[in-house]
């Protein structure tokens, strides 16, 4: 029987939360897993929160993950990672990138960036933060961040019997392929 999971991916619109979980969620169903992807836009196109939850297991019924359920977070931005904190379960994981992406509040100085977001997330859960933009500049291109965390949440979700690297191949353009590898390949390296 294959045990249940669920995955709350977030970030600032524009950072490739959604196309990373398209990668999870084709991954999964090609390993047989039923899969259930929710997205929530928000105000994401004006640099708002994005959120996008992935059940698979056996059998799911819905997308929706409620506070305290999901066994992993996967944080395109720090503060989105205390943003949704109260989604992940005790015992969950959360790869959290080390990345500050201001809110249109703090760009224009009616507020400041909020200090300790790592620490408070260390403090209650098992994180894995790596430095996904430097990776992806390392690569050429920051635009490959998000699959260099997505890279980082399949190592840190042990799910190496799916052939990521295929299901890259298929989800994102060709003339992006060699660099979204590398960045996938940098994302598992990160996370050890």
């Amino acid at each position: 029987m294959m045990e249940r999971k669920s995955a709350l991916l977030v970030g600032v619109g524009g950072q490739g939360a959604i196309l990373a979980a398209k990668i999870l969620v084709a991954g999964l169903m090609e390993a047989g897993y039923d899969v259930k992807m929710s997205e929530v836009h928000g105000m994401s196109q004006r640099g708002g929160s994005v959120s996008t939850q992935v059940h698979w297991g056996e059998k799911v019924y819905s997308p929706v993950i409620g506070p305290g359920a999901a066994d992993i977070l996967v944080a395109f931005e720090k503060m989105e990672a205390v943003r949704y904190a109260e989604f992940l379960k005790p015992g969950g994981v959360a790869v959290i990138n080390n990345y500050e992406l201001p809110s249109s509040t703090i760009a224009a100085g009616l507020c400041e960036y909020p200090a300790g977001c790592l620490e408070a997330m260390e403090t209650h859960f098992r994180c894995v933060t790596l430095d996904a933009a430097a990776e992806a500049l390392k690569l050429g291109s920051a635009k490959c961040m998000n699959v260099v965390l997505f890279g980082a949440m399949a190592k840190a979700l042990d799910l190496d019997r799916i052939d990521w690297e295929s299901v890259i191949a298929r989800v994102v353009p060709e003339k992006f392929l060699a660099l979204n590898l590398a960045a996938y390949q940098a994302g598992r390296a990160a996370a050890r």
